[in-house]
Parts: structure tokens; C-alpha cells; sequence
């Protein structure tokens, strides 16, 4: 095993043009008590990475790596980890670890940890060759789906089912989604799949495109009003103008909720326009073990079209470029190495 490896840290938060990025070699890490080490096969590229480059989202240790949707392999167990064997494929996700032992964990509220650690924030992430993780909070992956379709699973699409629970869709509701990038488009999927009327709001005219071709009824742009009231919405877009557009699209009872881990400021709301009529507004913060668990098992058995734009390891900084500049549709994907 090399004794070091390729990573990209964060220098210094700011834009994507004043390079906060830097690659860099590390000593590989070696797993702690309970702990598995993974050899990265793939990392895909969330929009919380770009937060934390930019500084929207504040660092929490200097020169973190990022990342946290990660395939690959363990290769290494630490002292107590024996649950999975060396060799197994995994996917380590946004949430690293929980005390276990509070109010919140112990109602199954684990999200909402106040000891809750996330990969590429408080620890190391997949921007990098090999990657650590407590072994009760990685999941196991099928061999039979390529690394690029599993990538983004591992928070956009949790993110995204948490999100979308949490927008309370009726049966056979209609459903409008702001934003159509790695989540959205992969939860209307799971929404059109569940019979619902997805309605797309978005300023990209290729994601509008993208929307179409997957099912949706309907695709605007993001301040447009849909074609009909909307029972519920979800907004993916970190643009916190877009609440007040997003709640006076709903009907009667709807609920909108917000995905994102940043937004920008929200306007004044008015409450008879966007509130009345019990309509309501709902945050969502990380994710549990249950909901990544319950995801990745409805996404076996619903077939997913996972659009992805592939970047090598050596292009993490570009990758993030693109992202920030809109250049991405579907999820961006680094290929780190090869399958182990």
C-alpha cells in the first residue's frame, strides 16, 4: 500500500477563480478503533463541496479534504471493525458519526446530533485516493451497478429522499421541484416512478431539457409559475429568493422543503400570500442511517437514469468550477482510481 497519496485540500474558502483548491500528498490515513479504510474508486461532486470551497459553509479544520459520496473498497479494518471484510464495496456518505447516546439519537432523530460529525467538513472526505470511516456508518454496495450510477446516490440521492419525505407528497400529487441538478433530477425520477405530476422550475434551459426527457410534465424557469397548484415542493436551489416563488405556488395545505445545508437570505414573507391556507415550511438538516438505508434499497429496485459528467481526480478543481459556473448537468463524478 502507498505510504502517501493524492488530495485536494482547502487552502483558503473563496470563489472558484482565486483557486481555493490545492492538490496535494498526504500520508495515507490509517483506520482508528472501529474504523475501515476505503481505496476511493469514485467521488462524486455535491454542491456542498462548492460551499465549503467558497466559504459559504465555514470551515470547521483547516486543509479539509472534501467529499462525501464516495465508492470504493475496504481495504484496511481497524482495531473492533469487523462487520465488513476486506474487499467489500462500500459507499461513505455525508454522515460520519453520532454520539449515539442523546435525546435525539435515541428517538432516531440521529440528523440532529449536536456531536455529529460529516465527511468533508469535520473530517477527511473522497477528494483524495484513500478515505477512513467508521464502519457502522458506511453502507454496502451491490456489484452489479457501475461506481459512477452509485456515486451520487450517496447524498444526492439521500439528501434528496429525506427532502422529498419531508415535502409530505400526496399519493398521486404534484410535486414542483426548484433547481434540477444532481438530487432533483434523480428524485423526480422516484416521484414520476411513485405516479406524482412533477413540474420542474429551474433557469437552465439543458436541465429543463433533462426534465422533459425524464417524465416531467412541465419545465420553467425557476420564477415562472407552474401549470397548476402544487400539493408540495421541494426547492434544491440554494437561492433563498425563491421561497416566497416557491410557497405562492402552492395549493391549499401544501408544504415546501428546503434541501440545501445553505441559502441565501429569504425575503419578507407575507402571510396571508405564502403562508395562509396551512401552507407550510419545512427545513431538512443531513440525513439518518434509516433514510440512507431505505433510499439506496427503493433505488435497486426503481431504474434510476443517473446522469453524470466524469472528471478525473487531477480536475477536482475544475470539476468545482463548472459547478458553480451552472456547466453541469446531472452529477459531476472524479474517478479516483481503479476498481480494487
Amino acid at each position: 500500500m502507498a505510504e502517501t497519496m493524492t488530495a485536494w485540500v482547502v487552502r483558503h474558502p473563496g470563489p472558484m477563480p482565486t483557486a481555493p483548491l490545492e492538490r496535494v500528498r498526504l500520508p495515507v490515513p490509517e483506520p482508528a478503533e472501529g474504523e475501515v479504510l476505503v481505496r476511493v474508486e469514485v467521488c462524486a461532486v455535491c454542491r456542498t463541496d462548492l460551499h465549503l470551497a467558497e466559504g459559504d459553509l465555514a470551515p470547521r479544520r483547516p486543509r479539509t479534504v472534501p467529499g462525501h459520496e464516495v465508492v470504493g473498497r475496504v481495504v484496511a479494518r481497524g482495531p473492533g471493525a469487523g462487520r465488513l471484510a476486506t474487499g467489500t464495496r462500500v459507499g461513505v456518505a455525508w454522515l460520519h458519526s453520532t454520539c449515539g447516546r442523546c435525546r435525539y439519537c435515541l428517538r432516531g432523530s440521529e440528523n440532529l446530533c449536536p456531536n455529529s460529525r460529516y465527511t468533508g467538513w469535520d473530517v477527511d472526505g473522497g477528494y483524495a485516493e484513500y478515505v477512513t470511516a467508521p464502519e457502522d456508518f458506511v453502507y454496502e454496495l451491490p456489484e452489479d451497478v457501475p461506481a459512477d450510477r452509485l456515486a451520487p446516490l450517496l447524498c444526492a440521492g439521500i439528501i434528496g429522499y429525506r427532502a422529498f419525505a419531508r415535502a409530505d407528497l400526496p399519493p398521486g400529487g404534484r410535486l414542483g421541484i426548484y433547481g434540477f441538478g444532481a438530487s432533483a433530477h434523480l428524485i423526480a425520477q422516484v416521484a414520476i416512478a411513485q405516479g406524482a405530476s412533477v413540474h420542474v422550475l429551474t433557469r437552465s434551459r439543458q436541465a429543463q431539457q433533462l426534465a422533459l426527457t425524464l417524465g416531467a410534465a412541465s419545465a420553467g424557469d425557476a420564477y415562472d409559475a407552474p401549470p397548476e397548484p402544487l400539493d408540495a415542493a421541494i426547492l434544491f436551489a440554494p437561492v433563498g429568493d425563491l421561497v416566497p416563488v416557491a410557497l405562492s405556488a402552492l395549493d391549499m395545505g401544501g408544504t415546501l422543503a428546503v434541501a440545501g445545508i445553505h441559502l441565501s437570505d429569504i425575503p419578507s414573507l407575507n402571510y396571508e400570500e405564502h403562508l395562509f391556507y396551512e401552507r407550510t415550511l419545512r427545513s431538512v438538516t443531513a440525513n439518518t442511517r434509516e433514510d440512507g438505508r431505505a433510499f439506496l434499497d427503493l433505488a435497486t429496485r426503481t431504474p434510476l437514469r443517473v446522469t453524470t459528467a466524469p472528471y478525473d481526480l487531477d480536475h477536482a478543481d475544475r470539476a468545482l468550477a463548472d459547478l458553480a459556473a451552472d456547466r453541469v448537468t446531472g452529477a459531476a463524478v472524479l474517478h479516483v482510481g481503479r476498481p480494487a
